[in-house]
């Protein structure tokens, strides 16, 4: 049973940070219900159709819950969700500010219904403020956060880091942290609440440790001058013999002392670690000799070592590390390849429930679960509120 065991969550089908927060509340125990958007005519939106891609059963962000099939604008479908909302012990949406209210599902009326529920919002950019009810993307949210800023080498453009860095981080896990966080209130005596979850806020706060490291004089505004940021040639990543690529993370200065040990280095060198005026020639050094073997030479010359040095990997490839493959940190279900959940419970257990369903496919056992008759399915099918 995993810690989350028993509590019921009701998903609002989104894209994005809102499904990775169902989705680790899922890999948890939680009984998540995902609402997918049901159309008699068969016409979706195109955000709708991109959020189901070309086989919905093997999109991983989907895993472990179930799908109920509805239309949100029919009549009687708000009825039907607030029933199972005073049902349940959370809720999931991840529309623009006034959407959910424009459903009769908004806070208010869902409280009404229950107010014990935990009612998760994920926005971009929050439910307040002056650009709450503009578009955007993970790149827009981290750039005003100021956490784009700081990805980026010397003199060079910013990199987008995919989405882990806002949908994922800023976004869904900390959505998944304060839906958890308030389902702790309420078990200890409190009532239900609103969670307002934002990427620009969420990522703006994984840049605390930076803000310090600035406050203390320990790290320079210019992105690709620092320590940490490809700046020193002790942290980064080197090309190799074969045009695939180490990682080179050797902080502390005993871990650096057994880097330049096994390059061949002077020791002498290791005094000047942290002379940023030496760091561009070590870096052109270091990166001459990284050029002298395969990554994989320099993966088994560096093996069992405290020298920070290991294969950057490709997603092909990680599953298959030695060590991910020993904590199995890489799982497979149905044929697809996918991360395992995390973090590890001693007393209880994350697990992938099931693969990621079609839409709609659960909505007879969902709503049966939820107390609805049969009598009372065939009243919303002859309503077409449900498929």
């Amino acid at each position: 049973m995993g810690p989350l065991d028993g509590v019921r969550v009701i998903e609002m089908a989104g894209m994005g940070p809102g499904p990775f927060a169902a989705m680790l509340l899922a890999d948890l125990g939680a009984d998540v219900v995902r609402v997918d958007r049901w159309s008699s005519s068969g016409s979706l939106p195109d955000t709708e159709r991109r959020v189901r891609g070309t086989d919905p059963t093997r999109y991983v962000l989907h895993r472990g819950r179930r799908s109920l099939g509805v239309d949100l604008k029919a009549t009687g479908a708000a009825e039907l969700l607030l029933g199972m909302v005073a049902q349940a012990d959370a809720l999931i949406e991840g529309y623009r500010p006034g959407v959910m209210e424009r459903l009769g599902l908004g806070p208010d009326a869902c409280l009404a219904r229950n107010p014990l529920l935990v009612y998760g919002r994920m926005t971009g950019w929050g439910q307040d403020g002056p650009l709450a009810a503009t578009a955007g993307h993970d790149i827009n949210y981290i750039a005003l956060s100021g956490a784009l800023h700081q990805v980026a080498r010397q003199g060079e453009c910013p990199l987008p880091p995919v989405n882990f860095v806002g949908d994922m981080g800023g976004g869904g896990l900390m959505l998944a942290y304060g839906m958890v966080c308030g389902l702790l209130a309420v078990a200890r005596g409190g009532r239900g609440q609103v969670v307002d979850a934002a990427i620009t806020d969420g990522s703006a706060l994984l840049t605390a440790m930076v803000y310090g490291l600035v406050a203390q004089g320990r790290w320079s505004a210019t992105p690709g001058t620092n320590f940490a940021d490809t700046g020193a040639p002790y942290y980064e990543v080197y090309e190799t013999a074969d045009g695939r690529h180490v990682a080179v993370g050797a902080i502390e200065p005993r871990f650096y002392a057994t880097l330049i040990g096994k390059l061949g280095l002077e020791p002498e060198d290791e005094a000047t670690q942290n002379d940023r005026s030496r760091w561009p020639e070590t870096k052109r050094r270091f990166a001459e000799i990284f050029r002298t073997r395969t990554r994989d030479e320099w993966a088994a010359f560096f093996e069992d070592t405290d020298a920070c040095v290991t294969p950057v990997l490709s997603m092909e490839e990680a599953p298959h590390h030695p060590h991910n493959v020993a904590r199995s940190t890489f799982v497979q279900v149905d044929g697809v390849v996918q991360p395992a959940p995390a973090p590890r419970f001693a007393a209880s257990s994350a697990r992938i429930g099931a693969p990621p369903p079609a839409p709609g496919a659960d909505t007879v056992p969902v709503l049966r679960d939820y107390g609805v008759s049969p009598a009372e399915m065939q009243v919303l099918r002859s309503r077409q509120v449900i498929g």
